[in-house]
């Protein structure tokens, strides 16, 4: 019987629970949050939607027990980005949060693995596996598996191929400083700097530039619209969950602690990373130039300096 508990009933975590549901993911959902009346108003919401999805049970709760015995608990509770703010802006209390929660989950749910997704992630997953203490590989954030997402959606709409025959990843922090790796992209086996299929446009250096941007921007032009971005890290997060409670051996770039990648020690940053049962199994040494190497670096520096700033 997998069991997934998920912190925080806002619009991320409700969406997750929701995708979840939807996909089948485990067979019971957990809900906690420290407002009861709001949970308990989506666990209801969520329950009257039983009879069409794979059968589960969904219960919530503001008391921390309800999350006891999961197989992962999925923290998204934290301050919400608003307009104008950046992931960074949210450290400071999203990690004196974290000084509170941490322990509590280890105690009703000490074999869990923790997925973080509250912003910003890559700091916050750093924070939560030092509290923890629990291996490195059990502790792992969503990293940049939505800015992937909105690569290749962005590619797919550029290119007119399926986005599912797209495969390229960002990598580094899940934020300002992230970066796309050009070099090991392709697209239905042909990589992507060569492509050149004729009714398919090309793609030249101002494309990629254009497309960038709007990936690493994406989430600002969401809350300014709406407030929130939920749909798509809820599917994300769920694709994640897939991952650990089926033991598929995916290729996800998720949020881990870096300990001699690239040179790279003592932070957490995204890399295409095979997710098991186990958590993060191993990072893939992708094909990288010069410049996306340095990046890569300059990414993790930004990342630790924010550490370092809240005194990990």
């Amino acid at each position: 019987m997998n069991k997934v508990a998920i912190v925080g009933a806002g619009s991320v975590g409700a969406t997750i629970a929701y995708a979840s549901m939807i996909r089948g993911v485990a067979k019971q959902l957990a809900l906690y949050d420290v407002n009861r009346a709001k949970v308990d108003a989506e666990v209801l919401d969520l329950n009257h939607g039983l009879q069409f999805v794979p059968m589960a049970t969904l219960e919530g709760s503001d008391d921390i027990g309800v999350c006891a015995g999961a197989d992962v608990v999925v923290i998204t509770a934290g301050a919400k980005q608003k307009p104008g703010q950046t992931r960074m802006d949210l450290a400071g209390a999203n990690v004196a949060l974290c000084r509170t929660l941490v322990p509590q989950l280890l105690k009703v749910a000490p074999n869990a693995l923790l997925l973080v997704v509250t912003n910003p992630v890559d700091v916050l997953t750093y924070v939560v596996q030092k509290l923890s203490g629990l291996p490195a590989r059990r502790v792992f954030g969503s990293g940049t598996v939505l800015d992937s997402s909105r690569l290749r959606f962005l590619l797919a709409c550029h290119l007119k191929v399926a986005v599912q025959n797209v495969h390229a990843f960002i990598a580094g922090e899940h934020g300002d400083s992230e970066l796309p790796l050009w070099s090991s992209a392709s697209v239905g086996g042909i990589p992507l700097m060569q492509w050149a299929v004729p009714g398919h446009a090309r793609l030249t250096e101002e494309d990629r530039t254009r497309i960038f941007d709007n990936v690493r921007t994406a989430a600002y032009q969401i809350i300014r619209g709406k407030g929130a971005t939920n749909y798509a890290i809820g599917l994300a997060t769920t694709q994640i969950l897939e991952a650990v409670l089926h033991d598929e051996q995916r290729v996800l770039p998720v949020s881990s602690r870096m300990e001699g990648y690239l040179g790279i020690h003592d932070v957490c940053l995204s890399i295409p990373s095979i997710v098991n049962r186990g958590g993060v199994e191993s990072l893939l040494e992708l094909p990288m130039n010069d410049a996306e190497r340095d990046g890569l670096r300059r990414s993790a520096d930004t990342i630790r300096q924010a550490i370092r700033t809240l005194g990990f």
